[in-house]
């Protein structure tokens, strides 16, 4: 199911309201810190965050951007956080030294990447994640930006057990790899962006036929990454406003 947000000078109010109300509601306390996890013989350095609840909370992993492990990944993981999550962002560039200081530096590390490598450090975070007492570990989701995007795409392919997918101007797979797909998912796409946007109804048909729930939107007026920039905080707003009630929907209440 598709839908675009369309933006236009006097027609926000509902919208400003919903995004002010994101913005402004004061966060819950929220704990975060660099943890390592096991991967094969290896150990992945992530981040990870937890929300103040006295109960296990779901969980999710993030997937970072091609710039490797951000700022911008640790505030999401903190977001998520506020929201009742435990959220959990592995640098997929540990096997390589870490996310280097310098951004192309870190592209071209991430280019060298192997899928099946990716999978085995995602499939590493969920394990670590269902071996917290914090986590509720039949409740986690994963979340991807640009390359993470893709990333978090694919996943849904190879963890049938995942409760919910989002995916933020990434790629879709084959047609065949997300017939395996068992997750619903959500979609946050860029007008502006037509390299990835272009794509997304030829992936949302060929989930619709093969029975899966992929909801997607298209925010009208942005471009690539534009939940990380600052210039369209309304759209942005209103775009996590609509991730986290994914989550909520489809991690805490089903």
């Amino acid at each position: 199911m598709a839908t675009r947000a369309v933006w236009r000078a006097g027609g926000l109010a509902v919208g400003a309201a919903l995004a002010l109300a994101f913005r402004t509601a004061r966060p819950a306390d929220v704990h975060a810190e660099f943890i390592k996890y096991a991967s094969g013989r290896d150990s992945i350095t992530a981040y990870i965050a937890y929300p103040e609840r006295r109960d296990a909370a779901p969980a999710v992993i993030v997937i970072h951007e091609i710039f490797g492990m951000s700022d911008f990944i640790k505030q999401t993981t903190e977001r998520l956080a506020q929201q009742g999550f435990v959220a959990l962002a592995p640098d997929l560039l540990t096997r390589r030294g870490g996310t280097p200081a310098k951004t192309d530096s870190a592209v071209a590390l991430i280019r060298l990447l192997n899928a099946d490598t990716i999978t085995q450090d995602l499939n590493g975070a969920a394990t670590y994640l269902k071996s917290l007492k914090a986590v509720r570990g039949d409740r986690i989701g994963v979340i991807g930006f640009c390359w993470g995007g893709s990333q978090s795409f694919r996943y849904a392919t190879n963890n049938p057990a995942l409760r919910a997918f989002v995916v933020c101007y990434g790629a879709a797979p084959d047609t065949a790899a997300m017939r395996r797909i068992q997750a619903p998912g959500l979609g946050i796409y860029a007008e502006n962006d037509a390299r990835i946007t272009a794509n997304v109804p030829d992936a949302a048909a060929a989930l619709k036929a093969a029975g899966r729930d992929y909801r997607y939107t298209v925010y009208a007026g942005v471009g690539h990454g534009f939940l990380r920039q600052t210039d369209k905080p309304l759209v942005a707003d209103t775009a996590w406003s609509a991730v986290m009630r994914f989550f909520r929907e489809n991690l805490e209440t089903k």
